[in-house]
């Protein structure tokens, strides 16, 4: 996860279900698909629609002054709500977590959504973390704004003007931002109360919660697995909120886990990843780099050193292949290479740099190696296959790309004699792509599965022909990819409830990390609820 501001309007700092040919199924996992059947490595490349795809028009109303009018949008008079509905208003959930999908009059992909949260009993609200400037939602009617100021001074002020209940929980209605006191967007928008709109069972298929463990510091993101530990991270989301660090679980017993240990470090609140290689845990940290410690006594992690020298990166996201760490760096943008045959000592081998002219501010998410190559997402530049065998010379060999991309994570396998790989973007919206990789010079894209467009991948762990995906407010969700053209959703688990403490009402919390180590059980980390552990179905 990255909060960094992507456009205008209401985008986070650091994603009626839309239909597919591989479109997701409610209820029982098998309800109206085919069984999964061996696949004989034969496709056909279906057409890129990106993550947002558009619905049209969603209510029937409109922020009137043309755009580019210097004006406040926290005008109720400038909203025609002359064509609503609102006696349909007055029975709509006025508490709750909504996700809203934003649709601009000029049809345009959007910036992004918003998030908004209801508190009961008539507290102030959310939108995106900025609390309501007004809050009027009653029988009159529902007038929502909030203000975003960024680091350089740009206030952005953002307005929400309900106008009907087009069918349970979800409010459609009408929106307008204005930048500086400019309206730059303007158009409607379609609230889906998430929890309630989902329409499933907590579980499906055999997925079982077997324990739960809070993590009491910082915002949890990430677990990894090894000497029957789980060692969780977390991440401070703003200045203002608690720090994050390190959280040792001792998981002999995986029905009652015992905390063992709990570390953070003055200055370094944001830890983002973690992995392991023999006696030593390396972990991903905004101020500090990569992190060592010594897990030799696995319940009592000590510190050893970070790498690399000098001034620190701030590293994201870490991935292990054999004798290699690949260290994934925001600012600077870098992959980081370094060799870990002896574990405890890395030895930097190069610092690489992708670069385009076009997007001048992606940089590498995550990364997956298999076989020879170091597949990365490398968010707006798009999913790149690389040849790291130099790691002094990393070549690329092909990537793909769809328009406003934000590659996030991926996993990669062989199927049928093809190289397959499941990627993922990160946004409202963003869905799992199967992708043939087996020429990188010539990716096709053949298969996908979505879910609401509103709800967001995280992160995924392909085993076999299991694929497991931690979608955020979706929960945990299980494919078969016996056939990676039409992947079939077989088991779930809903983790996200509105009543946990420290939801935040924002797209990007629910379930982050995952880990399925092969030991019969599945590691997930909910941003609220902790480490989660369930059966491996």
């Amino acid at each position: 996860m990255t909060f960094l501001p992507r456009g205008l309007g209401v985008r986070l700092l650091a994603c009626s279900l839309v239909l597919t040919a591989c479109a997701e199924t409610r209820g029982t996992p098998d309800a109206g698909t085919p069984p999964v059947v061996a696949w004989d490595g034969t496709s056909t490349p279906i057409e890129e629609k990106s993550d947002w795809i558009d619905r049209g028009v969603f209510a029937p109303c409109e922020f009137t002054p043309p755009l580019g009018t210097e004006i406040d949008c926290d005008t109720p008079a400038l909203f025609n709500l002359s064509q609503c509905n609102p006696s349909a208003l007055r029975t709509a959930s006025r508490h709750g977590i909504y996700q809203t999908e934003l649709r601009p009059d000029t049809g345009e992909y959007p910036w992004g959504g918003a998030g908004l949260l209801l508190p009961e009993g008539g507290g102030t609200g959310t939108s995106n973390f900025d609390r309501f400037t007004r809050q009027q939602f009653d029988d009159q009617g529902m007038l929502l704004t909030s203000v975003f100021t960024t680091t350089r001074g740009v206030a952005i002020k953002t307005a929400l003007a309900g106008c009907d209940v087009p069918q349970p929980h979800h409010i459609t209605g009408c929106y307008a931002v204005c930048t500086n006191g400019v309206l730059t967007e303007k158009g409607t928008f379609d609230a889906d109360r998430l929890v309630l709109s989902r329409g499933e069972a907590e579980s499906s298929g055999g997925l079982n919660l077997v324990s739960e463990s809070v993590v009491g510091i910082g915002h949890p993101v990430d677990v990894y697995v090894t000497k029957n530990h789980a060692y969780v991270v977390s991440i401070q989301l703003k200045p203002d909120m608690p720090s994050g660090g390190l959280t040792v679980f001792d998981v002999s017993d995986r029905n009652h886990p015992v905390l063992k240990k709990v570390i953070s470090l003055p200055g370094d609140g944001y830890w983002n990843a973690a992995w392991a290689k023999d006696d030593v845990l390396y972990v991903a940290t905004k101020a500090s780099g990569v992190i060592l410690y010594d897990i030799s006594n696995p319940g009592d992690p000590t510190y050893l050193r970070s790498v690399p020298s000098g001034a620190p990166p701030n590293v994201h996201t870490l991935f292990v292949d054999g004798n290699r760490l690949y260290a994934m760096a925001l600012r600077p943008a870098q992959t980081i290479i370094f060799d870990i045959t002896s574990p405890r000592d890395p030895v930097l081998l190069n610092r690489v740099v992708f670069s385009s002219e076009e997007f001048v501010t992606s940089y590498p998410h995550d990364s997956f190696a298999y076989e020879g190559r170091l597949y990365i997402n490398h968010t707006d530049i798009g999913f790149l296959v690389t040849d790291p065998s130099d790691p002094m010379q990393v070549k690329e060999l092909g990537k793909y790309h769809y328009n406003r991309q934000y590659s996030h994570a991926s996993a990669v396998g062989t199927f049928a004699g093809r190289t397959i790989a499941f990627e993922g973007s990160e946004q409202e919206g963003a869905h799992l792509r199967v992708l043939d990789v087996t020429d990188p010079a010539n990716i096709q894209l053949i298969g996908e599965h979505r879910l609401r467009p509103t709800t967001s991948i995280h992160n995924m762990i392909l085993k076999g022909t299991k694929l497991y995906v931690a979608w955020y407010q979706e929960g945990v969700r299980v494919f078969d990819v016996a056939n990676p053209t039409l992947p079939k959703e077989i088991a779930w688990f809903n983790a996200y409830r509105e009543t946990d403490p420290k939801r935040l009402g924002v797209v990007y919390e629910g379930v982050m990390g995952m880990r399925v180590p092969g030991d019969g059980f599945v590691y997930a980390v909910d941003t609220s609820r902790g480490l989660l552990i369930f059966n491996e179905p």
